[in-house]
């Protein structure tokens, strides 16, 4: 790879930046552009219906404005416009946004397209790179400053013709982190100087990083530089509008913020030209899980997935940040047992979301807890554990959690799949409940102060045979006939049982360790309606296994 065909891009000289000590507390101005930006990056740009569709989901989580495209570029962008005001679908607290180029035509034909609208703000745009201005335009920074300054004019001639109440203005100097930061301010004051803005017709003044060249750092350098140098600051609204091509447009747009911004323009799922824009859905969930309220409702995360890919025909990643089909799942042994039990902790303190490797609470984003744990070859005991006690209500042992979890692990590789929960309820039934080559078919009982007498029929190879023992409980009573009459020396080291369902009529579980005579642990689960049958067929699976 010729990596010395490219240059290092130049840093800010900013010894006393501010920005880096400062922290977001609160949601800025957001601006959708998936109807603009997102859209006409599509290879099947949407149609007029998934347009209104797209818009009104946009207005119902939350967003106030919202730009609907580049009307004076596209017969269906016009047409749109004119649907959404025609037909009243803009509500009142719902500012549109249209781009126009500074083009005197265009910018004629963005007006027609807005006739009779309540509120928009116009947003004029033209390239002031040095790239751009040497290579596409040919143009001196004279000439790209006038370029501006005409549109600027006849945007604000336009808005006295239409009604200037209904307008307000948005520059966005193209190109920006590539352009020189004393000239971006130069042009950007030029505009400002025409638009006269005041504290009740604020003007946005847009930087975005078009093609992003550097790291997040010296964008949010750039960003604290001009809102130290745009004239009429307390009356400018500085925008964001960063690309993904280095793949940090969220991160440019969190520490653009922290410089000094007061609004941002993204998309959902960072949909856009190229690597795409900044993804407003993750950043404002960023903001969610420090404790800021976004003003955007993503409560129900999965309707936000099915509106873009029914209207982008594209995929949201199952990695992608908090809506991916992954991202609430460990497949980790070490993960899962921090989840299993950072769950168990939120009892103490349900009112604060502290759960180990989930940075937010899936209910708050519509999701569940049920794919949190899965398992396959990578998974642990913990993990295994907590399947088992969620979806079968089995409080497992921890000696016999980690007996199982090498099996589960072995099963999955056997399989070369991640096991669902009931093939592992199936597996650890298969591995514990043994009632082969013995099964405890009757037992009875006599007790008196200080021992227990026992009668238990065995079904033992098909054939039935009886036996009698005696000693200070069922189990220890039962222990002594199996020792007695097979010839075996094993010694009981856990024992435990809870019931398994709610109610008069649930079953009980019964969970066993032995060690044999090798001392090798060996262990054994029963299950019945009458807690001390299950214990007799625990001990009976531990024994069944023995040689085994």
């Amino acid at each position: 790879m010729n990596f010395q065909k490219y240059r290092a891009y130049p840093t800010m000289n900013m010894p006393n930046r501010k920005w880096p000590n400062n922290v977001i507390t609160k949601a800025p101005i957001w601006c959708s552009v998936d109807l603009r930006d997102g859209n006409q990056a599509l290879e099947k740009p949407m149609n007029l219906e998934q347009k209104i569709e797209f818009f009104k989901y946009l207005v119902k989580i939350g967003f106030k404005e919202i730009e609907v495209g580049f009307p004076a570029a596209s017969e269906t962008e016009y047409e749109f416009c004119r649907v959404l005001i025609e037909q009243d679908l803009i509500p009142d607290d719902v500012v549109i946004q249209v781009l126009t180029q500074s083009r005197e035509h265009i910018i004629k034909r963005t007006y027609e397209a807005l006739k009779g609208v309540k509120k928009a703000i116009v947003h004029l745009y033209n390239s002031t790179s040095t790239l751009q201005r040497d290579v596409v335009f040919n143009m001196d920074k004279k000439e790209i400053t006038d370029l501006a300054v005409f549109g600027a004019k006849m945007v604000k001639d336009l808005a006295e013709e239409y009604g200037k109440e209904h307008f307000s203005f948005e520059y966005s100097p193209e190109s920006f982190t590539g352009t020189e930061m004393d000239y971006a301010a130069e042009i950007c004051n030029a505009v400002l100087d025409v638009w006269q803005p005041t504290p009740d017709n604020k003007v946005i003044i847009n930087l975005p990083n078009t093609v992003e060249m550097a790291t997040p750092n010296v964008y949010a350098d750039q960003i604290e530089y001009m809102c130290e140098h745009l004239k009429y600051r307390e009356n400018v609204l500085v925008s964001l509008h960063a690309h993904n091509d280095r793949g940090t447009a969220v991160a440019d747009s969190e520490l653009g913020v922290m410089a000094g911004a007061d609004r941002v323009e993204g998309t959902l799922f960072g949909n856009g030209e190229r690597t795409g824009n900044a993804d407003i859905l993750v950043m404002a969930l960023n903001m969610f899980s420090q404790g800021v309220d976004p003003q955007l409702d993503f409560s129900s995360i999965n309707d936000t997935i099915e509106i873009y890919e029914s209207s982008t025909l594209m995929q949201v990643h199952p990695r992608h940040p908090y809506a991916g089909e992954l991202v609430y799942t460990a497949f980790s042994g070490s993960h899962q047992d921090a989840i299993k039990k950072g769950m168990a902790k939120m009892v103490e303190h349900p009112d604060r979301w502290e759960v180990p490797y989930l940075p937010i609470d899936p209910l708050d984003v519509g999701r569940n807890y049920d794919p949190i744990i899965r398992i396959n070859s990578q998974s642990g005991k913990g993990g295994v554990a907590y399947i088992l006690e969620t979806n079968y209500s089995l409080t497992v042992p921890k000696t016999m959690q980690q007996d199982f979890g090498p099996i589960v692990t072995a099963e999955s590789v056997r399989k070369d799949k991640e096991l669902t929960p009931s093939e592992i309820y199936d597996l650890f039934l298969d591995t514990y409940y043994v009632r082969e080559p013995m099964k405890v078919e009757y037992y009875t009982e006599h007790a008196t102060d200080d021992k227990v007498e026992i009668s238990v029929r065995l079904i033992i190879n098909g054939e039935e045979k009886t036996f009698e023992g005696e000693g200070n409980g069922i189990v220890d009573a039962f222990c002594k006939i199996l020792n007695r009459e097979f010839g075996l020396s094993f010694n009981v080291a856990h024992y435990s049982e809870h019931a398994m369902e709610y109610g008069n009529a649930s079953k009980a579980i019964t969970y066993i360790q032995i060690f044999d005579s090798e001392q090798k642990a060996h262990f054994g689960v029963g299950i019945s309606t009458n807690i001390a049958k299950s214990s007799l067929r625990a001990i009976m699976s531990a024994v069944n296994k023995i040689g085994k």
